[in-house]
């Protein structure tokens, strides 16, 4: 049963946390509270899409070695890491002291992958591998309009498998995350 905490709550374990997961939606601005998170609290910052999923001209990264370049992360003894990826959920649970996931109605995060496609089309973001311009497909963005039925319930299976290990703080909007982000600087 997954153990679910306040922001309050999630705010207090963020002081003392070394191994963070930001997941969610595409769009929905994890990479954004990542990166601010990792800069406050002094943890490396490591984007999946960046670091093991994608290589230059989006060519997918071959499985076994992802899945090496992921463990040794994992192994590591301090991380937040930017990526959803329900099938990689068991090998990042274990290490992980603290969850976020991040879920905003559709919309928001429909906006956020437009907004981000018209700030960076043509170029890469920084979370995303060199050589990957930001892109929009009708595929992705039916991806994102379902992501809460096709996506959600296999998180939530991952998350209750590691029950009262692994808190998980749910963030229900961009405010929720600011929120999030200033409890957390009255704190530092």
């Amino acid at each position: 049963m997954t153990v679910s905490i306040t922001i309050g709550e999630a705010t207090e374990r963020l002081t003392t946390a070394n191994r963070v997961l930001v997941i969610g939606c595409s769009g929905s601005g994890k990479s954004t509270l990542a990166r601010k998170l990792g800069e406050r609290l002094g943890l490396p910052y490591v984007s999946m899409d960046r670091e093991i999923f994608w290589l230059p001209g989006w060519t997918v990264r071959p499985r076994a070695e992802a899945l090496a370049r992921l463990q040794a992360i994992v192994a590591q003894e301090r991380w937040i890491i930017d990526g959803t990826s329900p099938g990689t959920l068991p090998v990042r649970l274990p290490r992980t002291h603290l969850v976020l996931w991040l879920r905003p109605p559709r919309w928001t995060s429909l906006y956020g992958v437009l907004s981000r496609w018209l700030k960076f089309r043509g170029r890469s973001r920084p979370e995303m591998a060199d050589g990957c311009p930001e892109r929009m497909t009708r595929e992705f963005l039916t991806y994102i309009w379902n992501f809460e039925k096709t996506e959600s319930p296999e998180i939530d299976e991952k998350l209750a498998a590691y029950g009262p290990d692994v808190p998980v703080c749910v963030l229900k909007s961009k405010a929720e995350n600011r929120r999030l982000l200033a409890i957390l600087a009255r704190q530092y």
